[in-house]
């Protein structure tokens, strides 16, 4: 917990001047419901005995003094409220950065194993109550103590007897308090796994709503949600019972507080020993001294939920990326595109059984190879291989003779070109996801990428042409629309070396064409590995290459594995010949 709040306090940091500056209005305004007390008990026990010639300026003038302190403690409060609550979004949006940044660095394995809507309650919902304790938590201890042991001083000063009195049960309380803490803390976190859960849930239904209404499954989906809301309900009904037993058990000690003074000084007015002034104005501190009790009521469950959202916070800044680059990796400006795997073999984390077993291979630059094979024999796994998209368990891969992990994966990344069977395209225009291919390119190279990937004459047809808002992953689109305009984004990024994986195996017979054209251009004087479901589009290939369970079983160009009449010729023949 040590190193925990050790982090947490390196977030007042950049912002220490007007965190220091909120403390210090903080203890003013404190202070001044500390004096304003003592002006009354000064006016009931001094100023009226004076004749009213005397009496009434003085009251006049002491009147004057409060309300110069009701301002300052205004102005106090105002600067709290203000540019308290500007300092802690500055630190939301600090830890924000933090974490989105941190998404970024981890690899695919960490997302294989994560839901989404979880990953996002962990960036909004949980920093929210975060820095509403980091901004209002000093403050709060601040007042209260101020506040606190200033009532104890002056009212031990007013009268021995009833402070003590008034303290008696402060003991009980504390125990009690503790009690209930413990109790609160892991209701409160079940609470933010609960949550988590329900916005996985919601994210997941909502990215796949046209298959629920496909299937008309809208009740199902309701049924699982209501199972997670059920869950969630439950959290808060125990969260809120141990609230609820914490704030009434503490609102009754207070009382009981008042009571204990009321009976306490009504006994020593009886006898002579306390004045009726000393009562009224230890009344008016009973209240400055429970007023922070409240407040620290108030701090106990921010401080449960803000902690707990921390907790959750560093649980994903304590993910190390399994995949980053060496101490010593070196930057990689253009590759000619020769690729070697040497002995390779790759398992899945959790997994003994290897998607690839001792591979062996070597790719030539500017050459096309491609790879089939049945279903998870390992196409996609090697390709994801190359870019370090996950890395080899056993053996390496070389980029022109260098281990890749010797490349920075930035450098490595930049070399290599991507278009995938599932193409996501971002809310925005389709500038905006052609762009995406190199960030800094002028709207003349866009629409250059977009002519040379078959996609300007179809994007030329919408509403607003290029600056058309084509919606959450590009729905407005046809599924060869978006594959264009996922190649135009790799032509604009002018990589050495491309992977097609599958990208025209969702697409009808025109679709494909269009495609095909467009991934033949982009590929010309490029290192070149299609992963292919439909073998029509690799018969022109230098080289494909047949995998298996045991591996790399065959290879050669189209004919010369058709003349083998082995695996490959068995699955063109199974496509084409219906055999």
């Amino acid at each position: 917990m040590k190193e925990n709040l050790k982090k947490l306090l390196s977030y007042y940091r950049p912002y220490m001047k007007t965190f220091l500056i909120d403390l210090f209005f903080a203890m003013v305004s404190a202070v001044v419901a500390l004096i304003i007390p003592l002006v009354v008990r000064y006016i009931t026990s001094s100023v009226i005995t004076l004749p009213a010639e005397e009496a009434v300026p003085a009251i006049w003038k002491l009147g004057l003094l409060m309300t110069l302190l009701v301002a300052v403690q205004c102005g106090s409060n105002y600067y709290i409220s203000n540019f308290g609550h500007v300092m802690g979004a500055h630190m939301e949006y600090d830890m924000r950065q933090e974490l989105f940044a941190h998404y970024q660095e981890l690899s695919f394995s960490f997302y294989d194993d994560q839901k989404v809507g979880q990953l996002m309650s962990r960036i909004t919902n949980d920093l929210f109550d975060i820095t509403e304790l980091l901004h209002h938590g000093p403050e709060n201890i601040i007042i209260s103590v101020i506040k606190l042991v200033g009532a104890l001083v002056i009212l031990l000063s007013i009268s021995p007897k009833l402070a003590l009195a008034a303290f008696a049960l402060v003991p009980f309380m504390l125990c009690y308090a503790l009690y209930f803490n413990k109790k609160m803390k892991r209701a409160f976190r079940r609470n933010r796994e609960r949550i988590a859960q329900i916005n996985a849930q919601i994210e997941d239904n909502l990215s796949g709503i046209r298959v629920v209404k496909s299937f008309t499954n809208e009740a199902v989906e309701e049924e699982k949600f209501k199972e997670g809301n059920d869950g969630f309900l439950d959290a808060k009904r125990d969260s809120y019972r141990y609230m609820g037993g914490y704030n009434s058990g503490l609102t009754a000690f207070i009382t009981m507080i008042q009571v204990v003074v009321i009976v306490t000084g009504g006994i020593g007015i009886a006898q002579g020993q306390i004045a009726v002034t000393d009562l009224v104005t230890f009344l008016l501190y009973i209240s400055v001294f429970t007023d922070p009790i409240k407040t620290l009521i108030d701090f106990t469950e921010q401080f449960q939920n803000g902690y707990t959202g921390f907790e959750r916070f560093l649980e994903i800044l304590r993910i190390a990326p399994d995949i980053q680059d060496a101490p010593d990796a070196v930057t990689i400006d253009h590759a000619e595109g020769n690729i070697s795997l040497r002995d390779v073999s790759f398992h899945y984390e959790g997994e003994e059984r290897p998607v690839l077993d001792h591979v062996d291979l070597d790719i030539s630059a500017g050459s096309y190879v491609a790879l089939v094979g049945s279903s998870g024999v390992g196409k996609s796994t090697l390709c994801n291989l190359i870019p370090r998209f996950y890395d080899v368990t056993g053996g390496a891969i070389l980029l022109d003779g260098q281990d890749i992990r010797s490349l920075t994966l930035e450098s490595l990344r930049r070399q290599i070109g991507m278009v995938q069977q599932e193409v996501y395209l971002f809310a925005g225009t389709v500038m905006e996801n052609i762009r995406y291919g190199r960030p800094e390119a002028s709207r003349e190279e866009v629409i250059q990428a977009a002519k040379e990937a078959n996609a300007h004459d179809f994007i030329m047809e919408l509403p607003n042409g290029y600056d058309t808002d084509i919606g959450q992953r590009g729905i407005k689109l046809s599924g060869g629309q978006k594959q264009r305009l996922s190649i135009a984004r790799v032509f604009l990024k002018d990589p050495p070396i491309l992977i097609f994986d599958e990208a025209t195996s969702a697409l009808d017979n025109e679709s494909e064409r269009l495609v095909q054209e467009s991934l033949e251009r982009l590929a010309k004087d490029r290192t070149t590995l299609v992963i292919a479901h439909r073998l029509s589009t690799i018969r022109n290939a230098q080289r494909i290459l047949v995998l298996t369970d045991h591996g790399i079983q065959e290879q050669g160009n189209h004919r010369e594995l058709m003349a083998q009449d082995g695996i490959y010729a068995r699955l063109y023949r199974m496509q084409f010949e219906g055999m």
